[in-house]
């Protein structure tokens, strides 16, 4: 679904047991980009959703997760490509340049006295560099760790406000990013505020009039994650009396547009050749592994589960996170004599994944019995021998 970078449809077109179209009635896999799947029923049949991209606002996860498909996205694929961006707009916004470009070319048509005329109209854009400025970073996963240490390499401060911090990302984070304890006290600090956090009930509106007043006046604010993390009619006031200097969003509308400025740019923060390859690539590769061997990295749904793949026969089971589901499960293997090599189990929220590796061999007459027998497990709802 949606035109897929060829580097991934390679992936699939070059496995003898894959085939790929966007015309079969029964998929075992989805794979889109921003394809709108929120009206369209799914077939029993489809086992994984991978979307080449970080966002998932246009899958229905719930409903996903509570059948069992795995859904999976690509976090830090585009990130390079959103990083070039801000900084580039951080540059240029502060040099003046969108404005300083349109009104230059504004002066097409008049001839010899163009040069002139620039010289003397060059002093409305003076700007200001931005070595020695404060960049307050505010979620520091793939895309916000490489704007921090490479807005340090410009020799600007930077301070970084995640509470939810992983533990890979503060390895490579800088240890040069001054840490945040509260969002305030980046938004008191910061000449330029860029925000790297999904959407959701907490994060929905959080740029509005009362996080205006705690920021320094002229604060430069850049929101390439989501359109409505930004309260727009608390933001149009914050322009207006300029609490706010600019506005570089990656969502306009038409709300956004009639505001002063405002800098529109039209959804490009992962729109690079580079970028749609990496996100088709690992979109195909997760999803080839888990229809293959039936583990799970990059899941928004279920956790990351991964046992080497040796050729054994393996167990595949999604379920309810509640007590006694791998003891049931277990107990299952048990009464078909099935020795158990090796086990992962991960929970996330509400549901968990179970994968398990069969020592002794297992009759291919015995598979469609012993699915059948986990599935009538209270709980378990999608078992795959594999």
């Amino acid at each position: 679904m949606n035109n897929i970078a060829d580097v991934g449809l390679n992936v699939f077109e070059n496995a003898d047991n894959f085939q790929v179209n966007d015309e079969t009635n029964s998929p075992d896999g989805l794979l889109l980009r921003s394809a709108n799947l929120h009206d369209t029923v799914l077939d029993r049949n489809v086992k994984a959703i991978a979307r080449a991209g970080a966002g998932v606002n246009n899958i229905p996860v719930q409903e996903c997760t509570e059948r069992g498909v795995v859904v999976f996205n690509t976090p830090g694929a585009n990130a390079n490509a959103v990083k070039e961006l801000i900084l580039t707009t951080i540059m240029a916004v502060s040099r003046n340049l969108f404005d300083g470009v349109s009104w230059t070319k504004e002066l097409k048509g008049q001839g010899d006295e163009i040069p002139k005329l620039v010289e003397a109209g060059k002093k409305q854009f003076v700007g200001r560099e931005v070595k020695g400025k404060t960049l307050g970073v505010i979620g520091l996963g793939h895309i916000g760790a490489l704007v921090a240490n490479n807005a340090l390499d410009l020799d600007m401060d930077v301070i970084g406000f995640d509470p939810f911090i992983s533990v890979d990302t503060a390895w490579n984070l800088s240890r040069n990013v001054q840490r945040a304890l509260t969002i305030e006290q980046l938004f008191a600090a910061s000449d330029y505020i860029t925000v790297h956090v999904p959407l959701t009930e907490d994060t929905r509106g959080m740029f509005n009039k009362e996080a205006f007043k705690t920021m320094k006046n002229g604060a430069c604010i850049l929101n390439f994650s989501r359109g409505e993390l930004v309260n727009e009619e608390d933001m149009r006031a914050a322009l207006d009396s300029g609490k706010v200097g600019k506005y570089i969003t990656d969502f306009p509308n038409e709300n956004v547009l009639g505001m002063k400025n405002v800098i529109p740019i039209p959804h490009l923060g992962a729109s690079t050749a580079e970028s749609e390859e990496n996100c088709a690539l690992m979109a195909a590769i997760q999803m080839k592994n888990y229809l293959e061997t039936g583990n799970i990295k990059n899941s928004v749904n279920f956790g990351n589960v991964e046992i080497p793949f040796t050729g054994k026969r393996r167990v595949s089971v999604a379920h309810k996170n509640v007590p006694n589901m791998v003891g049931q499960i277990t107990g299952v293997l048990s009464e078909y004599s099935l020795n158990i090599a090796d086990m992962v189990n991960r929970s996330k929220g509400d549901y968990a994944y179970t994968l398990i590796d069969i020592d002794n061999q297992v009759n291919g007459e015995v598979v469609p019995s012993l699915t059948e027998k986990l599935l009538n497990v209270p709980g378990v709802i999608l078992a795959r021998i594999i």
